[in-house]
């Protein structure tokens, strides 16, 4: 695919959208199961997830194994002081949720704990597109890159394993990278996952 970035995430976008609720449903179970089989998912403690939104796939799953296991889960939170940057705030089933700028459900920072981002084992992230070479297309709003921008900038700080995550139908043969996009080290999807 020979297209721009913009035009290539609208048309992957409208890929993952017109999946329907059964392919989303199986597709969020296969992801699991996928993931079940991968050392790195099994001995992380601490783990970034994400709520669901715009035809990424769910999980809901992945999350619900993750508590049953007594891993530490964390979601992404706005950080309000500073641009387009992301905090990390545990989540447990009975954490209480409310709609950010986005309408994408985040914890209250009040009362819950906040995890550093070096600090966590594995990152699981939303893609809107990739390729097997761990190449990451996201939204466009740079809150992954901004916050996890030390892998490249300080390198000997600890580093969380990113395993970028999507539908199989959102791979392409090679993307258009920017000299600001952190490469992931592995992409689960609900066929398989690539380590990068």
């Amino acid at each position: 695919m020979n297209l721009t970035r913009k035009s290539l995430r609208t048309t992957l976008r409208q890929k993952r959208r017109q999946l329907s609720k059964q392919q989303q449903q199986r597709a969020s179970e296969s992801l699991l199961s996928s993931l079940k089989k991968n050392p790195t998912f099994i001995k992380s403690k601490t783990v970034a997830v994400y709520i669901a939104n715009d035809g990424e796939i769910n999980l809901s799953p992945t999350i619900r194994f993750l508590w049953k296991s007594g891993k530490h889960v964390f979601l992404p939170v706005l950080r309000p002081d500073k641009h387009n940057r992301l905090w990390f705030v545990h989540y447990q089933p009975h954490t209480t949720l409310s709609l950010n700028n986005f309408s994408i459900p985040e914890p209250t920072r009040r009362g819950n704990k906040v995890i550093t981002p070096w600090a966590l084992d594995l990152v699981l992230l939303p893609l809107v597109g990739f390729d097997i070479h761990g190449g990451r297309l996201g939204m466009g709003g740079g809150f992954y890159d901004r916050t996890f921008a030390f892998v490249q900038t300080i390198p000997h700080l600890r580093h969380p394993k990113l395993m970028g995550v999507a539908h199989e139908c959102q791979r392409v043969d090679k993307l258009p990278t920017a000299s600001w996009d952190i490469p992931l080290n592995a992409i689960a999807t609900d066929q398989r996952v690539y380590q990068c």
